[in-house]
């Protein structure tokens, strides 16, 4: 599991910063990706990467806002392009069907894959597997933007091999069902169940991607004690007042929410096109790394590992 930002600009295309798109890549996990949010050019953004525009299986947009949409169309028919058959699936606020649906039908695009779009409302949970959870929450913005909180479910904990063998069963098939925890009778008449021959539960991750938001509660939250949380700061500190009138966040208020909700690492994202080169970064790093330590600055095409808890 890793992030990989694709654009990490706030409004606007720059020079150095594309408008917002953040790729979850889930390869090893499923075999898949997952993008939050699809700013214009984003699939000119893919091109820089390894990442196969077939292989997305979801898209999280978090606003109607057009830096954070105006590429989605576009992606979706290059997904055809590239052989995409699987089936797609959208979640956003209400107005991106009609956008997506829109702007497909009006351009004469065909989609070679089945997409399915599911509007959010208020938030909650909006999808959940075998694997994993996905929650959405409403944030403070100056139109409907949510917040998602992915999290992994705990993996089962690995086989007690030198148990299973110290009782005479050698492996085989026998282990396999133990490893799924379930009741085996052994030749000999012996019953053992498989939860007292695994060890703890590997815990799983927690991620947070939040959308355009002033401060707010939900986006602690949705940020509780995640491995890693993206939240945008717009604004350096010195502009807490336009930030607020801008319905945005600072620095300072994006890594109070990570600190508040003892997260593991933040990443700054959505940096307004003001600041540019070395200085301006170390400047917006320092602000927030004053209230959280493990903060930094994301850029195009920065791509960060997510371990798994031992």
């Amino acid at each position: 599991m890793k992030l990989v930002f694709l654009g990490t600009g706030a409004g606007i295309p720059a020079k150095n910063r594309n408008v917002s798109s953040i790729v979850l890549d889930l390869s090893e996990e499923r075999g898949t990706i997952w993008m939050f949010d699809c700013g214009e050019a984003t699939q000119q953004q893919i091109l820089h990467t390894t990442i196969k525009p077939r292989k997305i299986e979801k898209i999280f947009i978090t606003h109607m806002h057009g830096d954070h949409i105006y590429g989605l169309p576009g992606l979706l028919g290059t997904r055809s392009f590239h052989e995409g058959k699987s089936p797609l699936t959208i979640y956003g606020p209400s107005g991106i069907k009609k956008f997506v649906e829109q702007t497909l039908k009006l351009s004469y695009t065909h989609l070679q894959y089945p997409i399915v779009i599911k509007e959010i409302e208020e938030g909650g949970a909006v999808f959940e597997d075998e694997q994993f959870i996905v929650q959405s929450g409403k944030l403070e913005h100056g139109i409907p933007s949510f917040g998602y909180r992915i999290v992994e479910k705990d993996l089962p904990g690995r086989l007690l091999v030198d148990r299973l063998q110290q009782l005479g069963v050698k492996p085989g098939p026998l282990y396999k069902k133990l490893k799924n925890g379930e009741t085996i009778e052994l030749p000999d008449g012996r019953i053992l169940n498989g939860q007292d021959f695994l060890g703890a539960p590997k815990k799983g991750r927690i991620v947070a991607i939040l959308g355009d938001t002033r401060y707010c509660q939900q986006s602690v939250e949705l940020a509780k004690n995640a491995d890693i949380v993206v939240h945008e700061a717009t604004f350096a500190h010195e502009e807490e007042t336009l930030a607020h009138n801008y319905y945005h966040s600072t620095t300072v208020e994006a890594a109070k929410v990570a600190l508040e909700a003892n997260a593991q690492n933040l990443w700054l994202t959505h940096i307004s096109s003001r600041y540019q080169g070395d200085e301006d970064m170390q400047k917006l790093v320092s602000e927030a790394r004053a209230v959280f330590p493990k903060s930094d600055v994301a850029y195009d095409f920065l791509s960060v590992p997510i371990p798994r808890k031992e």
